[in-house]
Parts: C-alpha cells; structure tokens; sequence
C-alpha cells in the first residue's frame, strides 16, 4: 500500500493542515508519498521532505500550477493515481476543491472528513453536524479522503525523504487566475491559532465586538465568531466558525455571547479547553465548556483583561 497526500502550500511554505494530513496518511499504512504542485515552489518541496514519516515527495513546477486551481491539480495526480491506494488531502477549501474531482475521475465514492483511521479500509467521520460518528469502510480500489485536521495531531519534522521532480501535465485551459483579495491581519490566521476569541449574536453589535480586541491581544489570540454575528453583519466571514466555517481545534477557545448551536460546536468543540461567558445559565454552550461564567460579558470582559494586565 502506499498513499499520496497532496500537499497544500502558497509555494512559499506549506499550511500547517498537509502535516495533519500526513498523520492521517501514514495511519492508512505503507508508504506516504507528497505531491508538491506548484511554481518555484522548491523550497516547499524541501520542506515536506523533511516531514516525518514521508518517504518520497513529487514535485510538479508549472506556472499555471501557481494557483492551486483544481481543475490542473486534479488532471496531475490522474496521471499518478494509479500508482497509489489512498488519496489524500486535507478537508479545506483547497482539498475539497480538488479531490471530488479526483474520485469523479476515477469512478469511486469520495470519504468525507475523516477523523480517524480504523484501518486501511475502515473509517470515522462525523455527520449531523457531529452529533453522531459514522464509521465508513470502503472497497474502492483507490480511497479517496479528505482528512479534518482537528482529528490528528500534526506530523513531526525530521525526515529525510527523498524529491522526485515529475513532468506536468498541460494546462487544462478550464479556468483561469484572475485575483485574490487577501484580508489582512495582525492576528493569527483562524485554523491554526492556538488560542481564540470569538463573540456571537450576544455581543450585539460590530461596535461591541471591540470589547473583544484587549483580550485578544493579551492572548495572541485570533478573533472569530458564530454564524449569528457574521449573519447580523457584526464581522466578516472568514470569523466563521462552525459547520459552515472553519473548524477550529485550539488550545484555549474562549466563547463570548455565542449560546452554542450544534452548527457552532461542530465547528470548535474539540478544543483543549473552552471557556464560555454568558448570561444565560440554560445556554447550549456551556454542555461542552471546561469552565463557564454565566454574567454580563460587558463587564466580565473587561475584568478578565484586567487580571491578564
């Protein structure tokens, strides 16, 4: 057996959700190969050499591979699929892009954010918004996975592996690059920060969401929010988080004013420690916190800052 992870990166350096990947991966069993599909992203392919655990790492260099467009990435690991059992990708929007496409091709039933992996064929991934855990086996000739990255811990450093450079297949012509509007921050990017802060419809307003911003930066924190406040326009939306944002596993996330839908804790309820302020005793939230303070977060907030000073 052996399983291609198909790494995601900005040909600068790769996410933090490739390493998790890799974990999901060398759990499959056999070898664990890395797909490294970019433009002058050398130094990318250098890096997950070095993760653990990976035995050889495929570098494709194409300028119209800059991007991340699917409909490229996806005809590239066609012409290798074959060679490989398990297809894997991490479960966000550049994975979820790119593998539907891959099992399309190769006829077979794409895994869903899994988990966990049982064995080889046989897997855990949740649904009803992670009330329940589905436990999936497939008999696909070649499994094709994304992988929640909250579900596994990240691949250490320290291999050696070695990097092979692979022809690239010819631009598709389907679709095209024609801009990115980056939001720019100060803050950690949401998916891979260690501590968050995220407000809900309580806060009531975007000019209360800046009661937030004190505590976060005596935390180092990202700032993020429920699908209630990024509804009622308080935030943007790349805040989400929930079943239809980001899925968030931090060390500490603190929950301001969310009452805690099950969407919303799909989203963070793996979390190392959760901290939930809110005025209402009976809220949802609390049935998943590690400690609760049921209060006025107008005046908690401010409080809490003021211990941290």
């Amino acid at each position: 057996m052996t399983t291609l992870v198909i790494a995601e990166h900005d040909n600068t350096s790769l996410k933090g959700s490739t390493l998790n990947t890799v974990t999901a991966a060398a759990k499959c069993g056999g070898d664990v190969h890395v797909l490294v599909a970019g433009h002058n992203a050398g130094a990318v392919a250098q890096a997950a050499a070095q993760i653990a655990g990976v035995s050889k790492v495929l570098h494709i260099d194409a300028a119209y591979f800059a991007e991340g467009l699917a409909e490229n990435v996806a005809e590239q690991v066609m012409t290798i699929a074959s060679g490989y059992t398990h297809i894997l990708a991490p479960a966000t929007a550049y994975g979820k892009n790119i593998l539907p496409r891959v099992a399309a091709k190769l006829d077979v039933a794409q895994i869903s954010e899994i988990t966990k992996v049982e064995s080889a064929d046989t897997f855990e991934r949740p649904i009803y918004a992670g009330n329940a855990i589905a436990t999936v086996q497939s008999t696909d000739a070649i499994k094709v996975i994304t992988v929640r990255t909250t579900g596994f811990d990240a691949a250490a450093m320290g291999g050696s592996a070695a990097v092979e450079s692979v022809a690239a297949v010819a631009d598709s012509g389907k679709s095209a690059f024609v801009s990115r509007e980056v939001a720019k921050s100060d803050r950690p990017e949401l998916t891979a920060a260690k501590v968050i802060v995220s407000g809900g419809r309580g806060m009531g307003s975007a000019e209360a969401f800046k009661v937030l911003e004190p505590l976060a930066d005596k935390l180092g924190a990202a700032m993020g929010a429920s699908r209630a406040a990024v509804d009622a326009g308080y935030v943007p939306n790349d805040w989400q988080v929930g079943q239809t944002g980001k899925i968030v596993a931090p060390t500490l996330y603190i929950a301001v004013g969310i009452s805690g839908a099950i969407q919303h804790l799909a989203g963070m309820k793996d979390s190392k420690t959760i901290v939930a302020i809110n005025k209402d005793p009976e809220a949802p939230i609390f049935s998943v916190a590690d400690y609760g303070i049921v209060g006025d977060l107008f005046e908690i907030v401010p409080q809490l800052v003021a211990e941290l000073g």
